[in-house]
């Protein structure tokens, strides 16, 4: 898989189904959306129309290369030509000049719902011969006659949370293994990643250990998870990720998280491994004082000689500030400059914090912080409610497992409803006092375990443990 979202500058189009012998096309990612788009719909379409189903068609095949869908399953193509598992792509097709104008202003750009930061899986179909819960082709004309435009198009077919990201980078599609197997003693963002899916496959498969310390560092622990993992999956078991146990660590990543689905757990920022690009500084603006923001604001929850700051993606005095706290704090250099000691330095920090709550089980709960928690919050409250929720969905069907990364996202909000809808409280998926009481006795009461405390809440199926 994929470390960022990037537009490849080539993808390789196998011209049939899967497993069909046919031949493999080598073609430039624009070409490949226009000659998609002149198969897909019609050039005499309205504009935001045809805008709407590029957009799902450039995320569809950026979810493909982002998931490393095909490669991961042993093949050597990243897409098929077959619209019964992918979008329809004819070779030496004539394209019309009005859809390829638009996809040349619209082709880096891509759909990803709030809070992930995966390329969203753009399901359509034409609506006519065939429908299905996702885009509806023919259905996105009435629309743009109605004068919406091409992002509210496809929200209205996948929802309001889908956010659009423009100019997307461009980069060469290599493929995501390292070409050296990772065995004990390394320490790299490659071994951080496979520490961090093998975490999240666990949950799926409990016979494979948490990792408790996800930094890329390949520990023994890391070694146990990856002997398990090996040995549930038919693989050598020698605890030595090579790339076999490298692609299929990332075909099951993708399943479980269910990446390549409508309703997709999604990949949050705390999932990804934040290497070091350059010196932040006053001054500077952009997604890398975001994630530095993000951070800072977290650890701030925890620390409070970490001063507050807006995320807003500006490197002003707020965030010197608080940069300046953080190294004072850890004993670094106090120039208010994020080099990459105190980049590593933040980072160790802000994953310390989430691997700490995500493998030891909240005994002792927060006090309700005062404020209504609800979508796009961050912060110990919001892990204190995941931690919670996601240990209750052992026991109760209603309730699915939570990534525990301290934001408050669509996930989130779900369980929570899942929740309240249980215990009869008005389900908007936000946690105010109510909520935040109830989820707190209801938590302490299963976690002690016994059936006579269990059988205080008749009517809700409880699984079994």
């Amino acid at each position: 898989m994929a470390d960022s979202v990037f537009i490849p500058k080539e993808m390789v189009v196998h011209l049939g189904k899967p497993d069909e012998q046919a031949e493999n096309l080598r073609v430039p990612f624009l070409y490949y959306i226009k000659n998609v788009a002149s198969s897909e719909i019609y050039s005499t379409w309205p504009r935001e129309a045809i805008k709407a189903n590029i957009y799902a068609q450039v995320s569809f095949a950026l979810n493909r290369i982002y998931t490393e869908w095909y490669p991961s399953k042993g093949y050597n193509f990243d897409i098929t030509s077959s619209t019964q598992f992918d979008q329809k792509f004819i070779k030496n097709r004539n394209i019309f000049s009005s859809i390829s104008q638009i996809a040349d202003e619209v082709f880096n750009d891509y759909l990803r719902k709030e809070g992930q930061v995966n390329p969203f899986f753009a399901q359509y179909c034409n609506g006519t011969t065939v429908t299905c819960d996702g885009l509806s082709q023919w259905g996105t004309v009435p629309l743009a006659k109605d004068g919406l435009n091409a992002l509210e198009i496809v929200r209205s077919y996948y929802g309001n949370d889908i956010n659009l990201v423009e100019n997307a980078p461009f980069k060469e599609n290599v493929p995501s293994y390292p070409g050296k197997s990772l065995k004990i003693g390394d320490f790299s963002q490659d071994v951080r990643r496979m520490q961090v899916y093998l975490n999240r496959i666990s949950r799926n498969f409990p016979s494979i250990p948490k990792i408790p310390q996800t930094l890329g560092k390949f520990d023994e622990a890391t070694k146990d998870a990856a002997e398990s993992f090996q040995s549930q999956f038919n693989l050598t078991v020698d605890g030595i990720i090579g790339k076999a146990t490298w692609y299929k660590i990332i075909y099951i990543h993708t399943s479980v998280k269910k990446l390549s689905e409508l309703i997709s757990e999604g990949i949050t920022m705390s999932e990804l491994p934040k290497q070091y690009e350059k010196p932040l500084r006053k001054g500077m603006r952009g997604g890398e004082v975001l994630t530095l923001q993000y951070f800072l604001s977290f650890i701030g929850d925890f620390d409070f000689s970490i001063p507050t700051l807006s995320q807003d993606g500006i490197f002003g005095e707020d965030t010197e500030r608080a940069v300046r706290a953080f190294q004072a704090e850890n004993n670094l250099l106090q120039d208010g400059i994020v080099g990459k000691k105190t980049w590593d330095s933040i980072y160790e920090v802000y994953r310390g914090i989430i691997d700490y709550i995500s493998v030891n089980e909240p005994d002792d709960v927060l006090p309700f912080p005062g404020v209504t928690l609800k979508r796009g919050m961050n912060g110990p409250s919001v892990l204190t409610v995941q931690s919670e929720l996601d240990y209750l969905s052992k026991f109760f069907y209603q309730i699915p497992p939570l990534n525990i990364d301290g934001y408050f996202g669509n996930k989130t909000e779900e369980a929570v409803g899942y929740f309240q809808r249980s215990f009869d409280i008005m389900p908007n998926g936000r946690v105010d006092k109510e909520t935040w009481d109830k989820l707190n006795e209801v938590y302490r009461e299963i976690k002690k375990g016994s059936e006579r405390q269990k059988g205080q809440y008749p009517g809700y199926t409880l699984k079994e443990e």
